[in-house]
């Protein structure tokens, strides 16, 4: 009986030292392939910042070179100087505030509503708001300037703002995740006389922060990228965005500076593209935590 339970003890034992060492080398793998993907993911940006640094010539001769002797900011102080690149981001700043208020402040209302009240229409309604989520964005863009047109708002922030200030995925974003509260925590600040927008504020925004800090993200990565509807609404200079203004740098720079190579104009693209990729990441790295949560709210059900 002792060799017998000793021969079962060596038989788990190894099988577990083989589950381990299994569990290793798929974790290696993993971890290796998650590296791969990380390095792939990061060197265009880490090309593009360096590129940023390198004279023009030096862009075109090596693009994967780096001579740490050669790097400067004269990219950047000639880009400056060349472009008013700060009117594009005032203007991006000015949407994002107005649209990006209006859709956090609105949205999770109305997906509140849709999700936790009775009320005549409401099933009608929200097939309505979801009717539009179907419209391809291309179908809408005559009907919106013509109407932009009627009002007098083309080339203007009225135009560029008014048309995003509700939108549709977020409603049904802040519907679904609303919907996962327990009606029972509704109805007891219900009973302690507490009123709907009482409720929303006291019980709801402090549970759904996930969610709302990935709407946020969302909402920003959608207006801060927005280029078709900016470059279609907006006719001067001083009411281009960050994103038209970017599409139209290298025509910018040859105007204002005549005696810029293409290769020197690579180098001020370069510092451009840095300069407008810096507040995405230092937003996404800032949240990303909050995002991801956010993100997976509601997909794990007790």
């Amino acid at each position: 009986m002792a060799t017998l339970a000793s021969n079962i003890s060596l038989a788990r034992t190894d099988s577990a030292s083989k589950r381990r060492r299994t569990f290793r080398i798929s974790s290696i793998l993993a971890y290796l392939v998650l590296c791969l993907a990380a390095l792939i993911t990061i060197f265009p940006l880490a090309w593009m910042f360096i590129s940023s640094l390198k004279p023009g010539n030096e862009i075109a001769a090596t693009p994967l070179g780096l001579d740490i002797h050669t790097l400067s900011f004269n990219n950047y102080m000639a880009l400056l100087s060349a472009v008013p690149i700060w009117v594009g981001f005032q203007n991006t700043l000015i949407v994002l505030f107005i649209q990006g208020g209006a859709t956090l402040l609105l949205c999770p209302l109305a997906g509140f509503a849709f999700a936790k009240f009775e009320f005549r229409g409401k099933r009608f309604f929200f097939n309505f708001v979801l009717s539009t989520m179907m419209l391809p964005v291309i179908a809408m863009i005559l009907p919106l300037l013509l109407e932009m047109g009627a009002l007098n708002w083309v080339d203007s922030y009225q135009g560029l703002i008014a048309p995003g200030l509700v939108n549709a995925f977020a409603i049904f974003w802040m519907r679904q995740q609303i919907a996962e509260i327990p009606d029972e925590l509704l109805e007891a600040a219900k009973v302690d006389g507490c009123t709907p927008f009482g409720m929303y504020w006291r019980i709801v925004v402090p549970l759904m922060r996930p969610a709302l800090a990935a709407l946020a993200i969302m909402t920003f990565l959608g207006i801060y990228n927005d280029f078709v509807w900016p470059v279609i609404i907006t006719q001067s200079d001083t009411m281009q965005t960050l994103q038209v203004m970017l599409s139209n740098l290298a025509t910018q720079i040859n105007n204002t500076s005549p005696g810029t190579t293409g290769h020197d104009a690579w180098g001020m693209i370069m510092a451009a593209s840095t300069i407008a990729t810096v507040p995405v990441l230092v937003l996404f790295i800032a949240l990303q935590r909050q995002f991801i949560s956010g993100i997976l709210a509601g997909s794990v059900k007790g």
